[in-house]
């Protein structure tokens, strides 16, 4: 979660930057250096971030001290309070009409997804789209996003047609790929699945969560040893996380039974 925040955070700092005017460049160089020493610090000490965010705020910051504080607080796995200081950055930009809203909004979207709750990512995110000034991988992450969330409110349909979108924009996104092949078997299309995991393996074999799917698609498919080889690589890769265990609860079908496998049950799918 962090690395994509610190992604659209960059995106947003170097557009400051590019959307400068030559009369303008003076101020807007300040802001922009600081929000990049902000976000380099929110990585190696949140707590001085914090601070610092706090400081800038009272010197008129504005939305780009809001986001270090959202930074800052996503370093900490603080996921209701960075989605909080996001919206307020997304609030605070709208109110001065600038078009980074959108990157404040699907911010507070990602956090809230890494917050478990669904209901308010799907609503940040909504903001972040409706906006229409995202474009190319931001837009892209966004859509995911936005489709993760409709998948965990049970909305499976329209996540699918946020998945294909995310798959034109965010192309090499593995988790795009993951979520897509995940989505295509709970929606019993096994050939769309079996395609898509590939395309994930393509871009990130050494995922655990990618190899796991896999073996819930070779499983799916009556494929005893495709089943046991994605499953073992991802108990070897991820042993000590919920998605290793899975993985060996998965493969313990096999002892001393000759039936056909069956997939596991997803984690955060």
């Amino acid at each position: 979660m962090i690395f994509i925040l610190l992604a659209l955070a960059a995106a947003q700092a170097s557009g400051h930057a590019a959307t400068r005017t030559p009369a303008q460049a003076g101020p807007l160089d300040i802001r922009t250096d600081r929000l990049q020493r902000c976000i380099a610090l929110a990585q190696t000490d949140p707590a001085a971030a914090r601070a610092e965010a706090a400081r800038w705020r009272i010197a008129g910051g504005r939305f780009a001290a809001r986001e270090c504080a959202g930074l800052a607080f996503a370093a900490e796995k603080a996921w209701p309070a960075a989605a909080g200081e996001f919206e307020e950055a997304a609030r605070a930009a709208q109110i001065a009409k600038n078009a980074g809203a959108a990157t404040y909004w699907a911010q507070a979207g990602n956090a809230w997804l890494a917050a478990a709750d669904p209901a308010k990512a799907r609503a940040a995110l909504d903001s972040a789209l409706t906006a229409g000034t995202l474009t190319g991988l931001p837009l892209g992450e966004a859509q995911l996003d936005h489709a993760r969330a409709l998948v965990a409110t049970g909305d499976l349909e329209s996540a699918r047609t946020d998945i294909d979108l995310a798959l034109t924009n965010a192309a090499d996104d593995p988790l795009a790929w993951l979520l897509s092949a995940t989505l295509a078997r709970r929606e019993g299309n096994p050939a769309r699945a079996k395609t898509d995991i590939g395309e994930a393996l393509k871009r990130s074999a050494d995922d655990a969560s990618v190899q796991l799917e896999a073996g819930n698609i070779a499983a799916l498919a009556g494929d005893e040893d495709g089943a046991r080889a994605a499953w073992g690589q991802a108990a070897r890769l991820a042993p000590d996380t919920p998605v290793g265990r899975s993985a060996v609860t998965a493969l313990k079908q096999f002892d001393g039974q000759a039936s056909a496998p069956r997939p596991s049950t997803p984690i955060g799918r």
